[in-house]
């Protein structure tokens, strides 16, 4: 029997390729445009551990809330990868289904993707800020160098990317899931020009978290000593999960309190930020995201969600 959202329910995603992933309070969906012009809808059950007790773990749920994440987004995108595919490309496959990644797989990406970020924005950092000290300047000194170098290097990074062709399309999803969580958040009709009446940035966004992550990350390595090496090193690394967990909850109390003065000027930096990881969508990226949060909604009421969608319907609003 369908009910209504569980009270308090917050939505929120990513983007995909020619597509966005919504995480209700449930499970997940992702909304693809698939070549033909329709959209794709697909759930991605989550993982109960997930949505277990550590969910209520003051900055425990902030670590699993990341591992939830990171599984899920790398899902997401594979799924959309594989429907964006013409179909005339794909290979015969008499089973229908689509393609997913096994565990092992899934497991490889994610820790060569955390690998890969913690060298460039931790590591990197880290080796670039040790000849500080020769300037005369003391540990809090050179620890906040090394912070401004990877604030430099984190904004350098998003802005780089942001010049490709195909990351400009993904960022207009980007914007489209945003103003679909801000239309439901405020009550607004689901449809392209209910999203319009919102903005592209969201304080909720994965792009504020790593904001957060690298300022928070500024604020806790200034209290360790940069000799030994080794110690400078360690430091990095073992610290990372605690300013993850923090940053969880900063993310989330700005969310929560959006509306207070204080908290607007705290997420400025990140809403602003944002200018650089969103685009205004065109009416068909609108349309997908309606689709995929109207989908999540249907879930969280114990409604069934149907496996496609045209273009026609899929920008319908919600009830």
């Amino acid at each position: 029997m369908a009910h209504s959202p569980p009270q308090g329910a917050l939505y929120g995603g990513q983007a995909v390729i020619e597509g966005v992933m919504i995480r209700g309070a449930s499970d997940a969906v992702v909304a693809v445009r698939k070549p033909d012009g329709e959209i794709m809808i697909q759930s991605l059950p989550q993982s109960r551990l997930w949505l277990s007790r550590w969910r209520r773990i003051l900055f425990l749920r902030g670590i699993a809330a990341l591992a939830e994440t990171l599984t899920l987004g790398m899902k997401a995108l594979a799924l959309s990868a594989n429907a964006a595919i013409p179909q005339e490309e794909r290979e015969d496959d008499d089973s229908g289904k689509q393609e997913t990644i096994g565990g092992f797989a899934l497991g490889a990406m994610i820790a060569i993707s955390l690998t890969l970020a913690i060298v460039v924005f931790f590591i990197i950092p880290l080796f670039l800020s040790r000849g500080l000290e020769s300037f005369g300047w003391n540990d809090w000194a050179a620890n906040a160098g090394e912070g401004a170098i990877r604030v430099v290097m984190f904004i350098g990074y998003i802005w780089l990317i942001g010049r490709m062709r195909d990351i400009q399309r993904l960022y207009g999803y980007h914007g489209a899931e945003h103003m679909a969580v801000h239309a439901r958040e405020n009550g607004d009709p689901l449809t392209p020009e209910g999203l319009r009446r919102h903005p592209t940035a969201h304080p909720r966004c994965g792009t504020a978290f790593l904001l957060t992550v690298v300022l928070v990350s500024i604020v806790a390595f200034m209290f360790f000593p940069r000799d030994p090496l080794w110690i400078h090193f360690a430091s990095r690394i073992v610290l990372i999960p605690v300013v993850a967990a923090v940053s969880y909850e900063i993310i989330r109390f700005n969310g929560r309190h959006a509306d207070w003065w204080w908290v607007k000027v705290l997420a400025w930096p990140s809403l602003l930020l944002q200018n650089l990881t969103t685009k205004q969508p065109d009416d068909g990226q609108c349309e997908v995201a309606i689709a995929s949060i109207n989908a999540a909604i249907a879930l969280d009421s114990g409604q069934p969600i149907t496996g496609a969608a045209t273009a026609a319907n899929a920008g319908a609003p919600s009830e």
